[in-house]
């Protein structure tokens, strides 16, 4: 099930959710068709539910939204980048397991 904690990211409100945002955010970028995306959703609203309030988390879908996946260089999916007052913190591509991105996160509080 999706947590009601997970934002959903557009070109347009990328810049005002993330690059703005005074507490860092996890952005995953994905797509509908994509398995390994659909497979590292649980884990990444699991995610949201217990760091809410400390870091935010975003889903980015790259088919709907071409121009910043544009920007960060993401070729593949999923590509879930960690964002600290605007700039990147760090990035992991692919189903990665709960703890690799806890450490990711982990990094910018």
């Amino acid at each position: 099930m999706a947590s009601d904690k997970v934002i959903q990211l557009s070109d347009d409100s990328f810049e005002s959710e993330v690059l703005k945002s005074s507490t860092p955010v996890l952005v995953d970028f994905w797509a509908s068709w994509c398995a390994p995306c659909k497979a590292i959703s649980p884990v990444v609203d699991g995610l949201a539910d217990e760091y809410d309030g400390k870091v935010k988390i975003g889903k980015l879908n790259v088919d709907e939204n071409p121009a910043t996946p544009g920007q960060y260089g993401v070729r593949g999916i999923p590509t879930l980048i960690l964002f600290k007052d605007g700039q990147v913190v760090d990035q992991v591509v692919g189903a990665v397991p709960k703890n690799q991105l806890e450490g990711l996160i982990k990094k910018a509080l």
